[in-house]
Order: C-alpha cells, then sequence, then structure tokens
C-alpha cells in the first residue's frame, strides 16, 4: 500500500518492545499486525518499526548490524514454527529461562537468542527428516533462489563466527580475505550449520512478509528503517571487502549535541567503487525493502551525500567524503534514486548538522524529511507547526531521545515561555503544567498532528505517555535498545486508561484529517 499519498498518523515502536501475552522475552513478527489492529482502532494508519536485520554477533543495537539483508532470528515467533514440537518438548533448563525472560522488566537479548537458538536448532532436525521432500522444502528451496546474492555469503559468515574468535579481521588469513577456497574448506565440513542459518532467515522472511500482508489487509501500513551502514565485524564487509574502505571510521560532525561530535566506528563506504558499480548495492537493498515494507526510513540521510569520515591516523583531521557540494549532490541523488526504483517509498532521517543543498535536494526528489517538534526553533522561538512543508514526517521524538514527558519537565524557563507561545497552548504557560500532565501530553500530539505535514508519527511512548527511554547516543548499556512495553497486546486493548487515551487520540486523528477514511 501507499504510505504518502495522503496525510497519516502513525507510531513508532520497536518490534522488541512488543509483549504478546505469551511470548518468548520479546515482540515477534506476528505480533506487528496484532498491534497494527490496536493502532487501526486508535486512528493510526501507519507503524514505523526500528530496523528489523540481524545485528552484529555480540551487539545488540539494531543500527550496527550484521547485513543489509538477513533478518534477525531473535523475531521469530517460536510457537508458529511447523517443526516446533510445543512448550512441552522444552527441557527443565529451557522452560526456566523462558520463565526469566518473559517475566523480565527488560529485553535480556543474550538469553533471549541462546534460548530461542536451541529450540530453533531442533525445529530444523525435525525439518530435515520429516520435511526434506515437502512443500515447504521447496518452498525454502525458492526462498534460496530469490536470495541468492546475499544468502550464501551470509550464511558462510555466520557460521564461521561460531568457530572463530575475535573480528573475521582476526581470522586466519584464507578465511579472513574470503578466498574461494578457504570458504569452499568451510562449506564442506559445516555443510548442515550453514543449511541452518538459511533455514532461520526462511522462517524470519516468511514470518515478516505474513505479517505485512495481515498488517495492510487492516488498512495499516509497514514502514521499514534501513541503518546507513553496517557494522565492521559484518558479513557484508567480509564478502564485499572492495566496497569499503580501512584506513578510518565513520561518525558525525561536531553539533549542538555534542561538542567533538561522535565516533561510530562504522566502516566507510569506498565511494569510488560503489559509483563504478552503478550504486549495485543501493539497487539491491531498495528492491530488498520493497519486498518486506510499504515504505522505508533511511537513517541519517546526510551520510549518503557526505560521508564525515574519521582517519584512523589521528595526525589526520576528519573531512567529509566526497569533497565539494557538487560531487555530495550528485552521489546523494544516485543513492536515493537507486534504493527508490523497487518503488519503495523514501522518508529521509535528516536530522543533525544538515547543509541547506540537502533539504533542498530532498525536496526536488519528492523524499519527506522529518519535523521534530521540540527542535525546530529559529532566533529563539519555536516554528509554528502550520509552518511545516506538506512533504515532512512531523513528530515529538526519535528513538534516540528523552521521552516528551521527561523533556518537558526539563524545560527551562525561557524554552517553556518560548514553546508556550505557540498558538494554542497559552494554556500550559502556568504553573499548573509545569509538570507533565495529561493537557501537556494531549496538547502536544494535537499541535503535532495539526502540520500539514504528510506524516504525524509518534514515539511509543509519547503515545502512552511514558518515559522510558529506547537509547541514550553515546553510551553503552543494558538499559540501550532493551525497553518493553508495560502491557502485553490484549492488556493494552482491555486496559481502561489506555482505552480513554486511544478514544482521544483517535478524535484528534479524525479532527485533523488524518484517521482512515
Amino acid at each position: 500500500m501507499k504510505i504518502l499519498d495522503r496525510k497519516r498518523a502513525g507510531v513508532m515502536v520497536p518490534l522488541f518492545s512488543l509483549r504478546s501475552g505469551s511470548g518468548w522475552g520479546v515482540g515477534e513478527y506476528p505480533d506487528l499486525p496484532r498491534f497494527a489492529a490496536w493502532a487501526q482502532r486508535a486512528g493510526f494508519s501507519c507503524i514505523l518499526t526500528l530496523p528489523l536485520l540481524e545485528p552484529s554477533p555480540g551487539q545488540d543495537s539494531p543500527y550496527a548490524s550484521c547485513s543489509f539483508f538477513a533478518l534477525d532470528p531473535l523475531y521469530i515467533a517460536i510457537d508458529a514454527v511447523e517443526d516446533f514440537a510445543g512448550r512441552t518438548s522444552l527441557t527443565s533448563e529451557e522452560a526456566a529461562l523462558l520463565e526469566d525472560v518473559e517475566g523480565a522488566p527488560r529485553v535480556s537479548h543474550d538469553k533471549v537468542r541462546r534460548l530461542k537458538l536451541g529450540v530453533l536448532e531442533r525445529c530444523f532436525a525435525h525439518f530435515e527428516t520429516a520435511g526434506a521432500s515437502s512443500e515447504r522444502a521447496r518452498d525454502l528451496a525458492a526462498f534460496e533462489a530469490e536470495h541468492a546474492h546475499w544468502l550464501p555469503a551470509y550464511a558462510v559468515f555466520r557460521t564461521a563466527k561460531a568457530h572463530q574468535t575475535g573480528s573475521w579481521r582476526d581470522w586466519p588469513a584464507g578465511l579472513r580475505d574470503a578466498d574461494p577456497a578457504a570458504v569452499a574448506a568451510l562449506r564442506a565440513t559445516h555443510a548442515r550449520e550453514i543449511r541452518f542459518r538459511t533455514y532461520m532467515q526462511w522462517l524470519a522472511f516468511r514470518q515478516l512478509e505474513a505479517a505485512r500482508r495481515a498488517t495492510n489487509a487492516l488498512g495499516v501500513g509497514l514502514i521499514g528503517d534501513e541503518p546507513f551502514l553496517v557494522a565492521d565485524d559484518a558479513a557484508d564487509v567480509w564478502s564485499s571487502q572492495a566496497r569499503y574502505r580501512t584506513d578510518a571510521t565513520v561518525g558525525a560532525p561536531p553539533d549542538a549535541f555534542s561538542a567533538e561530535g561522535q565516533e561510530w566506528g562504522l566502516p566507510p563506504y569506498r565511494w569510488e567503487a560503489m559509483r563504478t558499480e552503478k550504486y549495485a548495492l543501493f539497487h539491491a537493498r531498495g528492491a530488498h525493502t520493497a519486498k518486506l515494507y510499504d515504505a522505508v526510513r533511511i537513517d541519517h540521510v546526510v551520510g549518503l551525500y557526505r560521508t564525515y569520515l574519521r582517519p584512523r591516523d589521528k595526525t589526520k583531521k576528519p573531512y567529509f567524503d566526497p569533497e565539494g557540494q557538487p560531487a555530495q549532490l550528485a552521489q546523494g541523488e544516485a543513492v536515493l534514486k537507486a534504493l527508490g526504483a523497487s518503488g519503495t517509498e523514501v522518508i529521509a532521517e535528516d536530522l543533525g548538522v544538515i547543509p541547506d543543498f540537502v533539504r533542498e535536494s530532498l525536496e526536488k526528489l519528492a523524499i519527506p524529511g522529518h519535523r521534530v517538534l521540540r527542535w525546530e526553533q529559529e532566533g529563539g522561538r519555536y516554528r509554528e507547526p502550520k509552518t511545516f512543508p506538506e512533504l515532512s514526517l512531523a513528530t515529538t521524538g526519535t528513538h534516540d531521545t528523552e521521552t516528551s514527558a521527561d523533556w518537558w519537565d526539563a524545560l527551562g524557563e525561557w524554552e517553556r515561555t518560548a514553546f508556550t507561545a505557540l498558538e494554542g497552548l497559552k494554556h500550559l504557560a502556568t504553573k499548573d503544567h509545569e509538570r507533565w500532565d495529561d493537557p501537556v501530553w494531549a496538547a502536544l500530539l494535537w499541535k503535532t498532528l495539526s502540520a500539514p505535514s504528510r506524516l504525524a508519527i509518534f514515539p511509543i511512548q509519547d503515545v502512552l505517555s511514558l518515559r522510558a527511554r529506547i537509547n541514550t547516543p553515546n553510551t553503552m548499556g543494558p538499559e540501550n535498545w532493551s525497553f518493553r512495553l508495560p502491557w502485553t497486546l490484549p492488556a493494552l486493548e482491555s486496559d481502561a486508561i489506555v482505552g480513554a487515551r486511544m478514544k482521544l487520540v483517535r478524535k484528534l486523528c479524525r479532527d485533523h484529517g488524518r484517521a482512515q477514511p
């Protein structure tokens, strides 16, 4: 379905945050249509996820992926796998671990992965014996053929990671360099394990594809999130080393939030190689996302125009690649056209230090950028949302920001005065509303929905008036990427307080012409 065809309201929710009510400690692919049914009743007609790609081993961040193509097996719904013998087949240790992770207030990534991997290995063993000549086996073969441009290298890489220590750069020379003879030897030695990795991807893709169909059937579109780069310890970097540089890492330049800028440690594209290949990687990524989502948000879109490189040689200063606006403009537009060539609608994450020519380019390409209500300031005043361009995504925050509740409570006097000077917010300028409350919550939703922006998408915490954040940039720890909703999906539907909030949200969406027709 089309996402940008009319004004819509939507909600951003990490899949890992959902609770099915009888799950395995993390949200799962079939939870998307279950959540979409609730969202649709609240007036929303699109859902934005964080990346569903498999993270690099040892990572929890969905923006440090192992591949641009491989889905995360973490989200496979074990109970929906035909080869699963049922929960009575779990060992006592697995049953205890399941109870532990499902009852935990946060996602325990390592525990859930360990639990699911063990169960999926038994599912695969059953498939090998009971389904080798079945219709499902033929479907797996079709899946392998369809994804042959990335799947074999990914499966080999993930298998090698299980038998080698450290990064792929530390592997023995032949395997490190992806030498065909070394790869063939690993394939021969670990053929079954490689096949198991393929099996898990097949399950993940078929579950996500079914979830998208069910979500669309409700009149709700599914928006994916595409990371700017993969991690350095990734299948894509190992198998396509000529596409990535080794003399620098990628980060972000200094801005109002970070005087030193940010160091992400990601491997830079070798842009000259990308141009020689006529941006084949981005054509492939665009075609891939078109099979899974109705639209896709491109993270850090400015990096496609100009990548901020931090040389490993610290005597050299950081710089942009390519240099010069004409080359940057030509590159960014070529990449975005490649990503959208297969019909995927593209949304740009254009936050941070963004040169004017990039936003002008996005407008020319008819790609909406972001307008975050709290950041739209100029000359000590907030911009009226009614001035936001139609071709934009209006929102109250992102996965990297504190929630609106915490932001509001921390506002300084001048900023609170400036914000409440916006049209229709004067009633919040009293001491009664210095702390977050329901009138403030409703006013922020109302003000954002009033923008002419084609999309108004809210973080799930702001929809439900919660305070827990998803991620704090430049920090590491178990509090990042582990947020779980305090309600199960059935409880979301039955909770009286949530129901009252959603009744108001539905009215606001309808009043601003964003509810489903």
